[in-house]
């Protein structure tokens, strides 16, 4: 068995764990796993590795601890993870990347070499990135990681020229997007969108709501969000960031609703979408989820703002020409300064296809 792999996939049973990384660990002695293995617990829970060690009990002295994530050594929450893998007299541990947090940032690393213990890095690199990608950039930058998710038609549509949108993505699209709100932060669209189609922007997987939601953020730059929306409505929290371009009434109108009012500044007069994401940043969101529409898409690619892509292309031509696209704003004024997806993976979702990738310009 590939152990690094498996401490991957326990991090990845962990589910949404933020602001602290999900991580997994598992104790191996003499080529079997020990009884110890381990996922990041809820907020203000144990640590992986705490709860691998005690499920190990004593037969974690003398093992080697494979482990999704450098383990921490700062006391936060929860004790340092170090301390409890010296006490258990654990004898090497292996794990694929440094954390990034600056707290530790390979302080744990010298911890449990100066503590006599072999330490491995290295193993499972390229997936551990992948896995960490939102909670890197947080830690490196202070930002979330920014997912721009939209469904088209294949001429790149979102809706008729009419506003009608339901449905142009099928069941099984529609299920796998809750999926992907119950594993973010937050939940980012335009006021246009909330006017236009008054979505909940809550986390439905399988049909029941999510027990951790996300953060639903409106940009509403000029007060059009109405008071009885649904986005102010059901579980979850609500974040309408606005600017001074909006009535003060209206402000207030929507405190008394339930929303947290933010009022940012403008560029232009738009909403400054880099102060958004400092602001959301700041919050201890590490993964943002935009979902249009494609006003606020458009924006955040002509800012180099969007980590990446989620594009749910459905088996439809709508064909007018002023129907919404996808992705407005300036855009590419030359084939050679578009945006291309890197490392695309084309998948199916029932009728329609989802194309993931990271976005790049080929010219600079």
């Amino acid at each position: 068995m590939d152990y690094v792999q498996r401490a991957l996939a326990l991090a990845r049973q962990a589910g949404r764990v933020s602001p602290q990384p999900a991580v997994g660990a598992v104790l191996v002695r003499e080529g079997r796993v020990v009884g110890g293995e381990g996922f990041t617990q809820p907020p203000g829970g144990p640590h992986a590795e705490v709860v691998a060690l005690e499920h190990a009990g004593e037969a974690a002295r003398g093992a080697t601890l494979y482990v999704s994530l450098e383990p921490c050594c700062h006391q936060g929450r929860t004790p340092p993870c170090t301390r409890a893998i010296i006490a258990a007299g654990v004898a090497a541990v292996h794990f694929p990347i440094l954390d990034p947090d600056p707290h530790v940032r390979g302080r744990g690393h010298e911890e449990l070499v100066a503590a006599g213990i072999a330490v491995r890095v290295g193993e499972g690199e390229e997936e551990a990135q992948r896995l960490y990608e939102a909670y890197i950039k947080h830690r490196t930058t202070g930002l979330p990681f920014v997912i721009a998710k939209f469904a088209a038609s294949l001429d790149g549509r979102i809706a008729a020229p009419s506003g009608e949108s339901r449905w142009i993505s099928g069941p099984e699209a529609r299920e796998w997007a809750h999926g992907l709100r119950a594993e973010v932060d937050a939940i980012l669209c335009g006021a246009s969108t909330i006017v236009v189609d008054d979505p909940q922007l809550t986390a439905r997987p399988g049909g029941r709501e999510a027990a951790r939601q996300p953060l639903r953020v409106v940009a509403d730059s000029r007060g059009r969000t109405p008071a009885g929306a649904r986005v102010l409505q059901g579980p979850g929290r609500t974040l309408i960031a606005t600017s001074d371009r909006s009535h003060p009434g209206w402000r207030a109108a929507m405190e008394t609703a339930g929303a947290e009012v933010l009022v940012l500044p403008r560029r232009g007069d738009s909403l400054d979408l880099g102060a958004l994401l400092q602001a959301l940043g700041q919050r201890d969101v590490l993964s943002l989820l935009v979902e249009g529409g494609g006003v606020i898409i458009g924006a955040l690619f002509d800012q180099g703002l969007v980590d990446k892509v989620h594009a749910v292309i459905a088996p439809m031509i709508i064909g007018a020409s002023d129907a919404p696209a996808a992705v407005a704003g300036g855009g590419a004024r030359r084939l050679a300064e578009a945006w291309r997806l890197r490392e695309p993976v084309v998948e199916r979702l029932g009728e329609d296809v989802l194309i993931t990738g990271y976005p790049e310009r080929t010219s600079e």
